[in-house]
């Protein structure tokens, strides 16, 4: 015997079926973006960074012309970077400003760039040697090798640095000439006839 479906159940039956019309409303809902936060959890405060700097630079004001030395590299570049605690607050170059040394604004940013992710360009003597490489190369050395320094002169700096980068040395260099070709890899032009 086959039971009889009453109007109520029928009713309860279509409202529960999603119809053409309630999805696309739902499809044609406004779509807000959400950009994703950045994360300063790692950072520290600049009250708290500057209470640092001016702690350590405590420890060490006992000793005499106290400096904190590292190398960076890049390419063929070498950079020796000495940071002093006591003295003129400048970044000086082979003996001249930075400004000065790198002509273009992007060698200048990318030489102080570890000193302004920390906030104490202001805040040391810096002087630099740096030899070999090329203009941008010689600014990632310099680069490189105040991230070094800082880590040396306060551990803390360390974990913002590598995550922005700083600290590790970049491997990618020139490739050797080889004999038989012209350069590297470029063969001398070739005819058959």
């Amino acid at each position: 015997m086959v039971k009889k479906k009453t109007k109520k159940k029928i009713t309860a039956e279509k409202e529960e079926k999603p119809t053409l019309v309630k999805i696309v409303k739902e499809i044609k809902a406004p779509v807000v973006k959400v950009e994703p936060e950045e994360d300063f959890s790692d950072d520290i405060g600049d009250d708290e960074l500057s209470q640092e700097i001016a702690k350590t630079i405590k420890e060490t004001a006992g000793k005499s012309d106290r400096y904190f030395e590292a190398i960076g590299r890049r390419k063929t570049a070498v950079a020796r970077v000495r940071l002093y605690t006591k003295g003129d607050k400048e970044f000086l170059v082979n003996d001249q400003p930075y400004i000065k040394y790198f002509q273009t604004v992007e060698d200048q940013e990318g030489a102080v760039a570890s000193m302004k992710k920390m906030k104490c360009l202001d805040k040391f003597r810096i002087t630099v040697l740096v030899k070999g490489g090329g203009h941008r190369a010689q600014s990632e050395a310099i680069r490189h090798g105040t991230a070094r320094v800082l880590v040396d002169f306060n551990n803390n700096f360390r974990k913002r640095l590598r995550k922005a980068g700083y600290l590790t040395r970049d491997p990618r260099m020139r490739e050797r000439k080889k004999f038989g070709l012209k350069r590297a890899r470029k063969s001398p032009q070739w005819a058959k006839r």
